[in-house]
C-alpha cells in the first residue's frame, strides 16, 4: 500500500509539472485571468485529440444537431407556408360564411344585406347565385361550380379581382352570357378568351322530343389563377345570367356571402347574425367546406415537428456518448486537477462547457442553414421543376401547385432554444461522472 502511494505521488510529480506551471500562470496573471472551467473546457473542445474516434464522434454530434435544427426549421416553414396559402388563397376565394333562407331563394335581399353590413364584425357582404353543372368544349367535359356574382361587390369579399390572368371580371356585366374560368379549367377544356363553352345543368326540360338536359352557351371573357385546386373547378358569371339559367326572378338570389375581420370567428358570428335576422335564415361557413383540410395541415405540422425533433434528441445522445469517451480519455488530467485543488463542481463545469460549446456551434450552424433554406426552398424547388421537367405538387391532386414557405421567427427561436437546452442537459451526466473520478484510481497505471 505504501509502495502504491509512493508510485502515485511520483506519477503526479512527473506528469503535473508542466500543467501546474500553466495553471499557476493562468490563475495569477491578471492579463490572462478567466474562469478556469471555461478556459479548460474550451481547450478540450478545440484541442486536436490523439483519439481520432472521439474527434469524429464530436463532429458527428455537432453535424447531427445542425441537420436536426435545420430540418426542423425548414419543414415547419413549409407547413406554415401551406397554412398561409390555405388562408390567403383557398379561404380568400371561398366564403367565410353565407346566409340563405331555408329551402327557397332569398327575396328582399337588399334589406338583409344592409342589415348584415351594419355588424362591426362584417367587413363586406355580396349577393350570389350558385349552380352546379358541367362545362363542355370540343368533346371534353368537366364538372364545375358556377357562381353568379356582381363583379364590384365580389371584389370586396374575395381575392378574385387580384388574380385575373386574362380578360376582365368586369366583362361579365358588359356581355350577355359571359363566363370567367379558372386557368386549369380553361386549359382542360382547351378554351381561351373569346371561345364558346356549353354549360350543362343537372335539370331536364320537357319538349316534344322528350326529356332533354338544360344547356346554355357562354362566351369566355376571362380566366383567373390563384394557384389552387379552385382553378380547376370554379367559374363566374353575372348574377343576371345566373338568374336566367336557374329561372329565378331578377330580384331573387340564393344567398349573401360574408367576409369577417376574424376568419376563425366566422362560424359563431354568422350564427349570431342569422339569429338576429330571424328564424328563417340558415348559415354555412368555411369550416364545413375546407375545415378538414385546415385541421389536417395543423395535425401534420405537429406530428412532423415531433418526429423531426427526435433528430435533435439523437444528436443530444451523441453529445452524451462523446463526453463519456472524453471523460474516459481525460481521466489522468482530471485526477491531476483534483490533486491541485480543483473541486468536483469545477470539474463538472469543465465538461459541461465542452458539451455546451458543441451544442451552441451545432445549433447556430443549423439555425443559419435552416433560415437560409427556408427563405430559398420555394425558388430551389421551382428551379428543380423547370430544370428536370418534373412537378412535385400536381394541382389536380393538391390544393396548390408549388411549395410554399413562411419563415416565422418565433418558430426559429423556439427550435434553437430547445436545442440549446437539450444540449446543456445532455452534458450533466458525463460531467457528473468526471467529477466523481478518484485521483488515486485514475493515476494507478500512469
Amino acid at each position: 500500500m505504501l509502495r502504491f502511494k509512493c508510485n502515485v505521488a511520483s506519477s503526479i510529480t512527473n506528469i503535473s509539472l508542466n500543467l501546474l506551471e500553466k495553471l499557476s500562470f493562468l490563475c495569477f496573471n491578471p492579463a490572462m485571468f478567466r474562469p478556469l472551467s471555461v478556459y479548460v473546457g474550451l481547450r478540450y473542445t478545440a484541442a486536436k485529440r490523439s483519439n481520432h474516434f472521439i474527434s469524429f464522434i464530436s463532429l458527428a454530434s455537432m453535424l447531427g444537431l445542425m441537420l436536426g435544427v435545420a430540418a426542423l426549421i425548414v419543414v415547419l416553414s413549409v407547413m406554415n407556408g401551406f397554412d398561409r396559402e390555405l388562408k390567403q388563397r383557398i379561404l380568400g376565394m371561398v366564403p367565410h360564411a353565407t346566409i340563405s333562407e331555408y329551402g327557397r331563394p332569398m327575396e328582399d335581399w337588399q334589406a338583409v344585406q344592409q342589415q348584415v353590413q351594419q355588424s362591426p364584425d362584417v367587413l363586406a357582404a355580396a349577393p350570389y347565385i350558385q349552380a352546379q353543372g358541367m362545362l363542355t368544349n370540343r368533346g371534353v367535359v368537366r364538372g364545375v361550380m358556377v357562381y353568379g356574382i356582381q363583379p364590384e361587390a365580389e371584389r370586396d369579399v374575395s381575392i378574385i379581382g387580384r388574380h385575373i390572368k386574362t380578360g376582365s371580371l368586369d366583362a361579365l356585366e358588359g356581355q350577355r352570357f359571359g363566363i370567367v374560368l379558372g386557368d386549369l379549367l380553361a386549359r382542360y377544356l382547351g378554351a381561351r378568351v373569346g371561345d364558346k363553352v356549353t354549360l350543362v345543368l343537372p335539370e331536364a326540360s320537357v319538349s316534344v322530343a322528350g326529356m332533354i338536359p338544360r344547356l346554355k352557351r357562354f362566351t369566355v371573357v376571362g380566366t383567373f389563377e390563384v394557384g389552387a385546386e379552385l382553378d380547376a373547378s370554379l367559374a363566374y358569371i353575372s348574377m343576371k345570367d345566373a338568374a336566367k339559367i336557374k329561372r329565378y326572378d331578377p330580384t331573387v338570389i340564393d344567398g349573401i356571402r360574408l367576409k369577417f375581420d376574424d376568419l376563425f370567428s366566422a362560424p359563431v358570428k354568422a350564427r349570431d347574425i342569422a339569429n338576429s335576422l330571424g328564424g328563417v335564415y340558415r348559415t354555412s361557413d368555411w369550416t364545413r367546406t375546407h375545415g378538414n383540410l385546415f385541421q389536417a395541415i395543423q395535425l401534420e405540422k405537429r406530428m412532423i415537428g415531433l418526429l423531426l425533433f427526435l433528430i435533435v434528441l439523437v444528436a443530444a445522445f451523441n453529445i452524451v456518448s462523446t463526453l463519456v469517451m472524453v471523460v474516459t480519455d481525460k481521466k489522468a488530467d482530471v485526477a491531476i486537477m483534483r490533486t491541485l485543488g480543483a473541486t468536483p463542481g469545477r470539474i463538472m463545469r469543465i465538461f459541461m462547457v465542452q458539451g455546451t460549446v458543441i451544442g451552441i456551434v451545432g445549433t447556430l450552424l443549423g439555425g443559419g442553414l435552416g433560415v437560409l433554406l427556408a427563405l430559398t426552398v420555394s425558388d430551389l424547388i421551382a428551379w428543380v421543376e423547370v430544370t428536370f421537367g418534373i412537378q412535385f405538387l400536381d394541382p389536380g391532386v393538391y390544393f396548390i401547385s408549388y411549395l410554399p414557405s413562411d419563415l416565422q421567427w418565433p418558430d426559429v427561436i423556439t427550435i434553437c432554444s430547445s436545442a440549446l437546452v437539450i444540449s446543456f442537459l445532455a452534458t450533466i451526466y458525463p460531467a457528473y461522472r468526471a467529477a466523481k473520478t478518484h485521483p488515486a484510481e485514475a493515476l494507478r497505471y500512469e
